[in-house]
């Protein structure tokens, strides 16, 4: 498999962003390699918090968040996924795929071999971060379900969904940056915008960000609608406790919330929120009150 490596001096001096690089190699599933970067901040010893981002952030998108979560005595875990960020950046559309994005990260999760974790998982972090607790149930001690859903095809995704899948593809400039600002409430600056582009030096390095919208399954035939159908199916089994935290301003995972509040046990009882003020990448707009809403969700046990 081809792929390109952003080169480190685009990500130099980056606002907020002071952490040392970690670096993993996972197969390719075609007898190559690739590397996967993820941040580790805090104790090794600890319990983790793992924290997944979406399309088309990486990382950065829990600067805010990191530094609380270590400072309060948990390992903070952000990996890039493939694609994204300081990972490892294959060439062809055709080579992303969901199944292979779950791999990529199941066989990161298995060669850090984490337990006790708490997943904090927006976007397609939920759409993979999910898929990886009905794998691996025993490694997961909690979940944060932010502004994400599980879709198996079977229902509709909704107007404001399709407006962003279409809008992905049709864009000429793909303008990641661009596009986290305006899904948040409170806006980035400059800097901020131009730390989200720093992956891509240029379209080559965007078959990731281009094709992941794509492969949410939008139909009931999809290739990752029955495995999705079989998480749900172990989720709902589980007694893993699960808080839904989203962002009011959040028009593409409005009410998916009610979603996870009626099919799994593990909901009932917490102290779920629609946090106002915040968007979609509600990170962004309020990561310091996600990150103690967390951090209170881990206290109760």
């Amino acid at each position: 498999m081809k792929s390109l490596r952003t080169p480190d001096d685009r990500f130099t001096a980056l606002p907020d962003y002071p952490f040392a690089p970690n670096y993993a190699q996972v197969p390719d599933t075609e007898g190559g390699q690739l590397r996967l970067h993820y941040v580790d901040e805090g104790p090794d010893f600890a319990n983790p918090v793992l924290m997944l981002h979406g399309e088309p952030s990486w990382s950065y998108l829990y600067r805010h968040m990191i530094p609380i979560f270590a400072k309060a005595g948990h390992r903070a875990l952000a990996p890039d996924l493939i694609g994204f960020g300081k990972s490892d950046k294959p060439t062809e559309r055709s080579d992303y795929t969901y199944q292979r994005h779950v791999m990529w990260m199941n066989d990161w999760l298995a060669q850090m071999d984490l337990q006790n974790i708490t997943l904090v998982c927006q976007d397609w972090g939920g759409l993979i971060g999910l898929r990886l607790v009905a794998l691996n149930p025993s490694r997961f001690a909690r979940i944060v379900v932010a502004n994400t859903a599980l879709p198996t095809g079977d229902h509709p995704m909704g107007e404001a969904f399709l407006g962003w899948r279409a809008y992905s593809q049709d864009v000429e400039h793909f303008n990641a940056g661009r596009i986290v600002h305006g899904g948040t409430t409170s806006k980035l600056t400059e800097a901020e915008i131009a730390a989200y582009n720093a992956p891509y030096p240029d379209a080559s390095y965007q078959a990731g960000a281009r094709q992941l919208p794509m492969l949410v399954p939008i139909s009931p035939d999809n290739p990752a609608s029955e495995p999705n159908r079989q998480a749900w199916a172990t989720l709902m089994g589980l007694n893993i406790p699960i808080l839904t935290l989203f962002g009011a301003d959040d028009r593409i995972m409005a009410g998916v919330e009610r979603v996870f509040q009626k099919l799994l046990p593990g909901t009932q009882g917490q102290d779920h929120a629609v946090l106002p003020g915040a968007g979609h990448f509600l990170q962004e707009d309020v990561g310091p009150e996600l990150a103690q809403r967390t951090l209170d969700f881990i206290a109760k046990g």
